[in-house]
């Protein structure tokens, strides 16, 4: 382990499993106290374990963050209290995966679940928890885009909206936490190798072929990406887009 996070205290959304079980391991191991948070209290636990298992210090908070206002607000109480006080990082990774689909297919029950999970959630936490960084001059807040959310990709409609405003997010909120010492910005990957994307290969392979790298990300590489925008090495850099592509979105 090294230390560039010693003694901060960060929130990984949706962390029970993928790309935020990565990104909170990686935050672990630069020294981060973890606040693991997703719906699966044994998956939960589990992330805990292994945080610990690598020397690593990590506690769970259960969160359903469909549940509007009520639930984001218990996760933040929750937070604010193992953290002794404001955070020092913030990751908004926790979204809906919504499988790909002709958009007048798409049932508005779903338009409803994917923008309070992947927008509205993210809106609340943030208006929770940035003020309290502001106040103290300092924080640094991480929201997960994707690369769907810069260009248009048929099918897949729904989600590149809700990612979309994330990015647009990112950028109205640096202009108003910069000043305050509050580092806002993105981290948009493109295809990830997790267990649940594994099911969309197909869908997914015409855009991996199109790749400069030729080859979907690991959650490891997103991860690291998160702590070099959650640590001191990004000191001045607001409002920015990380992609972790392989280079799609530059091509």
């Amino acid at each position: 382990m090294s230390a560039r996070l010693q003694g901060r205290t960060a929130l990984v959304t949706g962390s029970t499993d993928g790309i935020g079980t990565a990104i909170a391991r990686a935050l672990a191991a630069e020294g981060a106290h973890v606040i693991v948070s997703g719906r699966d209290t044994a998956k939960g636990e589990k992330v805990v374990a292994s945080i610990a298992e690598e020397g690593g210090r990590a506690s769970f908070v259960r969160a359903d963050l469909a549940g509007g206002l009520p639930a984001v607000r218990e996760l933040a109480d929750a937070a604010h209290r193992l953290a002794g006080g404001p955070l020092d990082i913030l990751v908004n990774n926790a979204a809906l995966l919504i499988n790909p689909a002709p958009t007048a297919e798409v049932a508005e029950e779903l338009i409803d679940q994917a923008l309070a999970v992947n927008v509205k959630a993210a809106f609340l936490l943030t208006g929770l928890i940035a003020p309290a960084m502001a106040a103290r001059g300092s924080g640094a807040i991480i929201n997960l885009g994707s690369i769907s959310g810069l260009f248009g990709t048929s099918g897949s409609a729904l989600y590149s909206t809700t990612k979309a405003a994330v990015h647009s997010l990112t950028k109205s909120w640096a202009d108003e936490y910069g000043p305050s010492g509050v580092r806002v910005n993105t981290v948009a990957p493109g295809p990830t190798f997790t267990e649940k994307i594994a099911a969309l290969a197909e869908y997914l392979a015409p855009m991996i072929a199109a790749i400069p790298s030729r080859r979907p990300s690991t959650p490891e590489e997103v991860a690291k990406a998160v702590v070099f925008l959650a640590g001191d090495d990004a000191a001045n850099i607001h409002g920015a887009t990380l992609s972790v592509d392989g280079g799609r979105a530059a091509v």
